[in-house]
């Protein structure tokens, strides 16, 4: 993606101008578009497209600047978004709101040049100005303040859960899915999924345990 030098400035227009304007501002990037809030959003490059639900009215934004008024739109606080991110049976249906507001995490990563971040960070960074930190970090911390929750645990179920806050440092979020993640290298290589059940009593422990070691990452 192209780094704008600077913040484009909004738009306006009278009717009947909307093609030759449209076809001013994009490039030879094919936009994505979404459709949101009775209107239409395209997004290229670092830069949104805003129209209307009459096409009558366009205005351009910075990507961030656009995610940032999405995100406060659904939560007014980033208390409440953690609040809400933390709960990985939650999460799912909060990611799904803001792919319907043209929110992409993937996107927003590059926008701010911020790629080892977790996607709920950047989100804050943008929409509340919070500090950010690497998906690595929040594992460590978790590690640090939480030796407790650990030590509930066996030494094999412990090896499965640091083996997860692993996976989740480099790749993200989404390696927190059971069962599939089970059978990904190195956590295969310490049993098969019934034998891995096994090390937390029962698979809902197991989930349990999984959905627990989320809650206490996302805490602060």
């Amino acid at each position: 993606m192209i780094q704008p030098e600077t913040a484009p400035e909004p738009l306006t227009y009278d009717e009947g101008s909307n093609d030759s304007l449209i076809d001013k501002v994009r490039d030879s990037v094919e936009p994505r578009k979404f459709y949101v809030d009775n209107g239409a959003v395209e997004i290229v490059h670092e830069v949104v497209y805003e129209l209307d639900g009459e096409g009558k009215k366009l205005r351009v934004i910075q990507y961030t600047d656009y995610i940032a008024e999405k995100v406060r739109t659904l939560f007014s606080t980033a208390a409440t978004l953690r609040q809400q991110w933390a709960d990985a049976y939650r999460r799912q249906e909060i990611i799904e709101q803001f792919t319907q507001k043209g929110i992409d995490f993937d996107a927003l990563a590059i926008a701010t040049k911020q790629p080892e971040a977790d996607p709920f960070d950047l989100l804050c960074h943008v929409a509340f100005n919070a500090p950010l930190r690497t998906r690595r970090e929040r594992a460590d911390r978790l590690r640090k303040d939480k030796k407790d929750f650990f030590d509930h645990y066996g030494p094999d179920a412990r090896a499965i859960l640091n083996d997860l806050l692993d996976k989740y440092a480099e790749h993200g979020f989404e390696q927190f899915e059971i069962p599939d993640i089970l059978q990904v290298p190195p956590i295969s290589e310490r049993g098969n999924v019934s034998e891995i059940i096994g090390f937390f009593g029962s698979a809902e422990k197991l989930k349990t345990a999984v959905a627990e070691l989320q809650t206490h990452l996302y805490a602060a």
